[in-house]
């Protein structure tokens, strides 16, 4: 056991390279008569299971990871607190669609027939879900797009939800939190995502306060374990076959503490390589934050005399 065991000294948390058939048959070599259902039973009383690797580390950590991780925590609290609307947000994995395997297991009597290979030429089209997770109410929001992840297609599904959802869950909060990484669509170096929130703000008259995730710390977003994670265990083992298999899974994810999901398809096909003219960056209502302003700044409306159409 020791040449195939690993684990934390701290936390004492064992772990082993080998299964439990060959376990059984090196017992059984030195006379031991014994079988996989012990074993396994012996395992578990050691403090022994069956895990996964995390995806915990990087090679690149910036220096005010910490300081931005507390900054993100004391804002969630104080807006949760006063019953404003906090939203974690992200792009899910893209996802072929057509007869393709989807990993993960389903009970069938047979097992099902699908594509030997995942050749994106041999797609029907690829779905781009990008999603917001509302924190107070435990509720997803997720539009699936069918051509590019961009910054107008992300703000563009925070809009859908704030007409669909969001008034009516909070019709007297003039401010809303967003919760994003620091990269893709929703990144903070990207103009053409506070463009599109300015437009957003102007539309609606809300004051959009916007901290990201630190570089490398995108896994501790609270959409991807409040929220992808149940979707991607609801179609674990199912293809892909169409748009609306995606959306009916999406809709279809719950959980035992209440979470729910709706979705919707936009079919917009979004341009890429979009740049913000200098008159559009000068008509952004940007004011940075004292603490760590790269990664968090307040967006306000303009006066209802200035805004800007709504789109």
């Amino acid at each position: 056991m020791q040449d195939a065991t690993a684990g934390d000294p701290i936390r004492g948390t064992k772990w082993i390279r080998r299964t439990l058939r060959k376990l059984v048959e090196e017992l059984r070599r030195k006379k031991f008569k014994v079988g996989r259902e012990t074993v396994r039973r012996l395992l578990k009383r050691l403090g022994y299971a069956l895990r996964h690797n995390r995806k915990e580390r990087s090679k690149r950590q910036d220096a005010n990871r910490d300081r931005q991780m507390r900054y993100l925590a004391r804002k969630r609290r104080a807006f949760l607190k006063a019953q404003k609307p906090v939203l974690s947000v992200d792009t899910k994995k893209k996802e072929l669609i057509g007869n393709f395997k989807n990993p993960g297991r389903t009970w069938r009597s047979e097992a099902r027939s699908v594509l030997a290979t995942d050749f994106p030429s041999d797609a029907d089209g690829k779905a781009i879900p990008y999603g917001l997770y509302d924190v107070a109410r435990n509720r997803g929001f997720v539009g699936v797009g069918v051509s590019h992840e961009t910054a107008e297609f992300a703000v563009n599904v925070i809009r859908r939800w704030w007409h669909t959802q969001g008034r009516a869950a909070y019709p007297d909060q003039t401010e809303l939190l967003i919760q994003a990484d620091g990269g893709g669509a929703n990144g903070y170096r990207s103009w053409l995502w506070k463009w599109e929130l300015q437009c957003l703000a102007d539309e609606t008259g809300l004051t959009i306060i916007v901290t990201h995730y630190p570089t490398s710390a995108s896994k501790w977003n609270w959409i991807e374990h409040r929220l992808f994670n149940h979707i991607s265990a609801n179609w674990a083992g199912e293809p892909l076959v169409s748009f609306e298999t995606v959306l009916k899974f999406i809709r279809t994810t719950t959980t035992e503490t209440g979470l729910c999901c709706l979705a919707s398809l936009d079919r917009k096909q979004y341009l890429t390589k979009v740049t913000v003219t200098p008159e559009q960056k000068k008509a952004i209502r940007l004011v940075k934050h004292r603490v760590l302003p790269k990664w968090n700044y307040t967006i306000r409306p303009h006066a209802p005399s200035g805004r800007k159409t709504a789109r």
